[in-house]
């Protein structure tokens, strides 16, 4: 991708912070507002904090050193004078200002010491009879380095260079009434300047809404015909296997729900075909997806090939192997374990087990998309958490599993924060999304109390109370993102603290930076009842199950995220005492960290806390997809543009169908050419 005229390469990497790498890019790139220079104001008319344009000739200017260093001129019209203070200019701009100049000056007007001033406006040398600016002059995003006049020259350029024409037939936008490509296009770069007082805000919106529906189109057309493509590969068709998938069921102490058998029956079918599956499987937290990850594997593993289990944390990846291993060994499954810190000779023993096809699972980290792993007949490939890996990870495991016959091995990725409804429409139309949507019968509701930091005694007698009630407790540390080493000090301080508080209780201590060994000697500890209070970071987030702990307290609650809270809070609650998390934090409080403890108060169903999270967030930072290989969205917003989301899937499939060529052309506008949706 490039510029269809020069550009230096000062330049060009400036534009590609901003994300600009093309024509289309530039003429997409649409201002943060727009200034008024289409008419002058004479100098007595200038009202203070309102920004103007005055035309006005240099008097006198001068360098002075007190109170500091700036550049003073005074400037005059036919109406008054008035002064001009550069404090930071260059050796061009004293010549600018020098005297006789006649000068173009914008910016806002203020009361000074000498009379009516204005600090550091824009300032342009011109001739007493230039032509004003016929349209609003834009203001535009930029970066250090690429100022606005530079950056105006480009986007205009540009917006010459490329077809404004419509890349879609006219139904396309049947119902809506919506400007065409071209008209929304100039207008948001040069508006009219009579729009400037009467009708600017409608006139702009309508043609974000344009933009906006355009940029859905294809979004739905690169997801669509990425499934397409898809749809067209081979897969190793795993017919339903009946002898370990009925052992497991009869074996475990729990019956499954119609959610989890409903979500079963669509994997099993899926991973019967000769299509690869590419499968969401998303649940609150406590839902039971595990077991159905183990359900999938069995059908993998009972036709005689292999499956493997990724997860981003060591800790959450260990629990899958202790649970799915209790499960299936005894059902005569090889389960073997693959991470970083294994010793190195049982990392070589796991290594040769799942080369040689002995180990029918492999349940791991990022350790099993090393180089050194290769598998002898992969044919399910699953990924939990899946949002926490970026796209080239997710892929680098899903090649290990290409069979010998060229055929690709089937994909389910899990997901314990639910995906709202408009996201799945917009960044998920190339799966298939299977969701429990009920918890298991049994599953205690968790108690969600506020409470400031102020009443941190009050908690430390709940902890002890519970404590000797024979229950156990989580103390989670904040997540401080600025420093790695001051959230370390910090679960470190705490822990130490509340030996010194709690000296009859046995806590123990769980972060990022101990070595496994340690981690799961303290886990397991806990899980006896040895540990009666885990001190710990965000590591226990997910995967965690320990039924007698019933209580959670969060420290500094504010400062976590509505996701990491409700799975948090999902720690507890998994067996029959009654649970309890505590939101701990301090005063004062922003209205954002406002919004967040109320929200997480007042409900605990996770796809209504997913909705709103959304709202707060947007969907970068909710689904990861800065790493998904999906293009984020600039224009459309998946919950405000309901309605237009709404219509885009609708109208995709079709275009696709019947109008290749325009899809094509419209692809290339927005994504570029060869734009697909990520793995």
């Amino acid at each position: 991708m490039s510029f269809s005229f020069p550009v230096s390469d000062a330049v060009r990497s400036r534009l590609a912070k901003l994300g600009l790498h093309r024509d289309e890019d530039l003429a997409l790139h649409l201002p943060l507002r727009w200034e008024d220079e289409t008419r002058l104001t004479d100098i007595r008319d200038l009202i203070p904090g309102v920004q103007a344009v005055v035309q006005a000739t240099v008097v006198n200017s001068e360098v002075i050193y007190r109170p500091r260093r700036q550049l003073v001129a005074t400037v005059a019209d036919d109406s008054g004078q008035l002064v001009l203070r550069l404090l930071n200019f260059y050796p061009s701009q004293v010549q600018m200002l020098s005297p006789g100049k006649i000068l173009r000056i914008s910016g806002e007007a203020r009361g000074g010491f000498f009379g009516v001033e204005m600090i550091h406006p824009q300032i342009k040398s011109t001739s007493a009879d230039a032509p004003l600016p016929q349209s609003l002059t834009p203001v535009y995003p930029t970066t250090a380095g690429l100022g606005q006049v530079t950056l105006r020259k480009l986007v205009g350029r540009a917006v010459l260079q490329i077809s404004l024409d419509e890349t879609l037939p006219s139904q396309s936008y049947d119902g809506l009434d919506l400007p065409l490509f071209a008209e929304a296009i100039r207008l948001l770069h040069a508006p009219s300047p009579v729009l400037a007082t009467d009708g600017l805000e409608d006139r702009r919106l309508e043609a974000l809404r344009r933009l906006a529906f355009d940029e859905l189109l294809a979004q739905q057309f690169s997801l669509r015909l990425a499934r397409a493509s898809r749809a067209k590969k081979n897969a190793r068709g795993l017919p339903a296997e009946d002898v370990l998938t009925r052992a497991l069921l009869a074996n475990l102490p729990f019956s499954l729900t119609e959610a989890q058998l409903k979500v079963w029956q669509e994997i099993q079918a899926d991973m019967s075909r000769r299509q690869p599956m590419r499968r969401l499987l998303q649940g609150d937290v406590g839902s039971g997806k595990t077991v159905v990850a183990a359900l999938a594997c069995l059908q993998a593993i009972g036709n005689g090939t292999q499956a493997a289990i990724m997860a981003p944390t060591e800790i959450l990846a260990e629990q899958h192997y202790q649970k799915l291993g209790a499960w299936l060994a005894p059902l005569g499954v090889r389960v073997v374990w693959l991470a970083s810190a294994l010793p190195a000779a049982k990392k070589r023993q796991a290594i040769g087990d799942i080369a040689s096809g002995d180990a029918q699972l492999a349940v791991g980290t990022h350790a099993l998309f090393q180089k050194d792993v290769s598998f002898s007949q992969l044919a399910l490939v699953i990924v939990d958490e899946q949002h926490r890996f970026g796209v080239h990870q997710r892929q680098a495991l899903h090649a290990k599993g290409v069979l010998q016959s060229g055929g690709e091995p089937h994909q389910l990725m899990m997901s314990a924060t639910p995906i709202p409804r408009t996201l799945a429409m917009s960044y998920f139309a190339d799966l298939d999304v299977s969701t429990i949507d009920a918890l298991p019968p049994g599953r205690t509701p968790v108690t969600t109390k506020l409470v400031a930091d102020s009443r941190r005694d009050e908690i430390l007698q709940r902890v002890q109370a519970v404590c000797k009630d024979g229950g156990q407790a989580y103390w989670v540390c904040p997540l401080i993102e600025e420093s790695e080493k001051l959230q370390l000090q910090t679960v470190l301080d705490t822990h130490a603290a509340l030996q010194q508080q709690l000296p009859a209780l046995s806590i123990g201590l769980v972060h990022g930076k101990m070595k496994t060994a340690e981690k799961n000697a303290v886990m397991s500890a806990f899980q006896r009842n040895e540990v009666q209070v885990l001190v710990s970071t965000t590591v226990i987030e997910v995967g965690v199950d320990v039924p007698n702990a019933s209580l959670m307290v969060i420290e500094h609650a504010e400062r976590f995220g509505l996701s990491q809270l409700h799975q948090l809070r999902g720690r507890v609650g998994r067996g029959d005492r009654e649970s309890v998390c505590i939101l701990l934090y301090q005063n004062p409080l922003s209205e954002d960290a406002r919004s967040r403890l109320k929200i997480i108060f007042e409900s605990n169903d996770g796809f209504e806390i997913a909705r709103q999270d959304l709202q707060l967030r947007g969907p970068g930072e909710l689904l990861g997809a800065r790493q998904s290989g999906v293009p984020l969205l600039r224009f459309a917003d998946p919950e405000r543009d309901a309605d237009l989301l709404a219509l885009a899937s609708q109208r995709a499939a079709k275009l696709i169908q019947q109008h290749p060529h325009a899809v094509s052309l419209h692809l290339g506008r927005w994504h570029g050419e060869g734009t697909a949706a990520g793995a």
